[in-house]
């Protein structure tokens, strides 16, 4: 699934802001990337997933334990945003030197109420305009992700930025922190040597210099997809009511995902050997009743001949079958279920007593009687009552009409 990958502009989020972006083919690999205002972003289709990477100088992190019983309900939930927002306001309220109500907060993704949790703090204002301007534009974010986030960093040291303005960021127990790249940091840090420090081409150079060592070299893009696995997602509280558009969009980048993302290839494997063994299996099994119903129609069709053998040929067993019955009866003499006697006593003993027709009219198998008049639910009664006798009884005109449907 393609990926574009948009860095927010630290600056205000105005039409002459320039926004470093990744688009990458499978959100593994890099592909095109460059640095444009927001008119000039590629043009996306519904296949696209936008991602937005928060830079890591408009982040703060704080490490808080929170009440028991304050992640009772997923704190994104409507139910439960407001409650917990109001207890983070007071938790963080003297770390910070803004007003909470000026800031916008985000939970570590799994967040426990039993052990500390790292909250991301940004101003409210600017990353709601920022995003409000993408929207606008026609890309709707499915994740804000930190462009650092303190289960990221590991134990290296991360040289970043232009040649001009290098950074360095790391981590310690206060979160993510951003130094510049210059001697006296390197001198008031005193990076262990055991520890690595990773730095891009534009800063490699001097990082080598300033820590005297080799760096390992990241090319921007691999940093920028490296933040593209992070679980974060820092659009939460009022900027996820407004998201609604942003989790359909979400549905169907992981409905694409499982389609074409290489990893899930295993998955879509293991489905495609699903369906070809069920399949297997009812091709088997039909073929297995079919052949079962073979041997039954074999069974009935040597059951006719032995019965009689002059029948040679069999087309339709139970018709063949019943017609030679009947022609067992003509020439014995014994009445059959199609005879007028026969037909008359069944409806007899169907209708009672009381029912008397003025008129009987007779063809092979069918009897029509006349001058009865009977409710509709006194007809179906009777021809319940005839069904197994294989008899169907229905009203046409002025008569009732008794005809045998299936042989006895």
């Amino acid at each position: 699934m393609t990926t574009l990958i948009v860095t927010l502009s630290s600056e205000s989020a105005d039409a002459a802001a320039l926004y470093d972006y990744l688009l990458s083919p499978d959100g593994v690999s890099i592909g095109e990337q460059s640095r444009v205002p927001l008119a000039l972003l590629p043009a996306l289709d519904n296949a696209t997933e936008v991602v937005v990477l928060v830079p890591v100088e408009k982040l703060s992190w704080h490490r808080v334990q929170l009440p028991k019983g304050s992640l009772d309900r997923r704190f994104f939930q409507e139910a439960g945003a407001p409650r917990l927002r109001a207890v983070l306001d007071g938790l963080l309220e003297d770390q910070l030197l803004d007003e909470t109500a000026q800031l916008h907060f985000a939970i570590e993704p799994g967040a426990s109420a039993n052990a500390p949790v790292w909250v991301a703090v940004c101003d409210r204002d600017w990353l709601r305009s920022s995003l409000q301007a993408l929207e606008q534009s026609g890309r709707s974010v499915s994740r804000v992700v930190p462009e650092f986030a303190p289960d990221a960093l590991g134990d290296a040291l991360y040289a970043t930025g232009a040649a001009d303005q290098p950074r360095i960021v790391f981590g310690n127990g206060g979160g993510v922190t951003l130094w510049p790249l210059s001697k006296a940091s390197v001198l008031l840090l005193n990076w262990p040597e055991a520890r690595a420090v990773v730095a891009e081409p534009a800063v490699a150079t001097l990082a080598e210099q300033l820590f005297t060592r080799s760096v390992t070299l990241q090319q921007v893009g691999q940093r920028r997809l490296q933040a593209l696995q992070s679980a974060w997602d820092l659009a939460q509280f009022d900027l996820a009511n407004s998201s609604g558009a942003r989790t359909r969009k979400r549905v169907s980048e992981s409905f694409v995902s499982l389609l074409r993302a290489p990893r899930w290839r295993a998955a879509r494997l293991a489905l495609l050997t699903l369906l070809l063994v069920n399949l297997v299996g009812l091709n088997a099994w039909a073929w297995r009743e079919q052949a079962r119903t073979q041997a039954r129609r074999a069974e009935i069709s040597e059951v006719l001949t032995s019965t009689f053998p002059n029948v040679r040929v069999v087309v339709d067993a139970p018709i063949q079958m019943s017609k030679e019955v009947a022609a067992l009866q003509r020439t014995s003499g014994a009445a059959s279920a199609r005879d007028l006697e026969v037909m008359m006593a069944a409806f007899g003993l169907a209708a009672g007593a009381n029912t008397t027709p003025t008129a009987i009219e007779y063809a092979t198998g069918e009897l029509r009687l006349k001058g009865l008049r009977l409710k509709p639910e006194e007809i179906a009664a009777i021809s319940f009552k005839l069904k197994p006798q294989a008899y169907a009884l229905s009203a046409e005109a002025d008569s009732l009409v008794m005809k045998q449907v299936t042989a006895p």
